[in-house]
């Protein structure tokens, strides 16, 4: 038993030690900045001022309200679309082309996000791209573009996870719903869902965590600047500018790490809110 666990220990220490420096040691060292200003300690004053100031508070809260919206958008696309490319794929319908539908709906996914910035600034160009529609610099369309496009890159991570969720449903259970005569229709909906439900709510808690953290694709398009009259402007884009300043204004470590600081409590309590309420009687549920 105590070499068993030597060697659990010998074989988890690298990805405990890279988790260790690269994840905890970044956010305790990020919350521990957040309570300073320069090198003088003003507790929660950082805070206070994200939260009062009439600017600060404003940017805040129209960032989190644009975070919303690129979850609910993405939510509502990407889960649907990636649930009917499994279901389709675990068919039958396309057995012969199963491996090559895979890779092609997941090639994107192995895209860098400036190759897919850039191409996707091709695409939709109204110059030279096939709208003739200045969609990125328009408020009302430009998040739920660059949304789009998010999900259409990162459209195959949740399609291969469906996809082994339902192949992991026993055969019986569904040869026994044939034989009671119930339609594919009926036993897709009343028979597979209820038995990866669990995983559709894992799918749909990740893609909060995602578009919360959600930077990299604006920043490909827009360079950090929050778009036309901010409506591109996430939390992830006001870290940025806070942290490490935007033009003429300079940064502010203590208040970009105060906001960091915001965003990681916001993922934690939705994510902790999720599992402790529809997660819990999910399981509840298939006991």
């Amino acid at each position: 038993m105590v070499r068993r666990r030597r060697q659990l220990l010998l074989f988890t220490s690298p990805a405990l030690a890279f988790f260790l420096l690269f994840a905890v040691f970044p956010l305790i060292s990020t919350i521990y900045i957040s309570f300073y200003k320069e090198d003088k300690f003003v507790g929660l004053d950082n805070f206070v001022f994200l939260f009062t100031n009439d600017e600060a508070s404003e940017r805040l809260l129209y960032a989190f309200l644009h975070n919303c919206q690129f979850f609910l958008i993405a939510a509502s696309i990407q889960l649907p679309t990636a649930l009917f490319m499994a279901a389709l794929l675990t068919s039958g319908r396309v057995r012969r082309m199963t491996s090559f539908y895979r890779t092609l709906l997941f090639i994107p996914t192995t895209l860098s996000v400036v190759i897919v910035g850039f191409i996707w600034r091709l695409i939709i160009s109204p110059l030279w791209g096939i709208v003739d529609y200045p969609l990125l610099g328009e408020p009302a369309t430009a998040l739920p573009t660059i949304t789009l496009m998010s999900v259409w890159q990162y459209l195959g991570i949740p399609m291969v996870f469906l996809y082994s969720a339902l192949l992991s449903i026993p055969s019986n259970v569904i040869e026994a719903a044939q034989v009671d005569g119930a339609s594919d229709l009926r036993i897709f909906f009343r028979i597979k869902i209820p038995l990866i439900a669990p995983q559709i709510g894992i799918i749909t808690i990740l893609t909060f965590i995602w578009t919360f953290n959600g930077f990299d694709i604006i920043y490909a398009l827009n360079g950090g600047m929050p778009g036309p009259d901010y409506a591109t402007d996430v939390l992830g884009t006001l870290f940025y500018r806070t942290f490490f300043g935007w033009g003429a204004d300079l940064g502010n470590q203590n208040l970009g790490a105060a906001t960091a600081t915001v965003i990681f409590f916001i993922i934690l309590l939705g994510t902790a809110a999720y599992f402790a309420t529809v997660q819990r009687r999910l399981k509840v549920s298939q006991l």
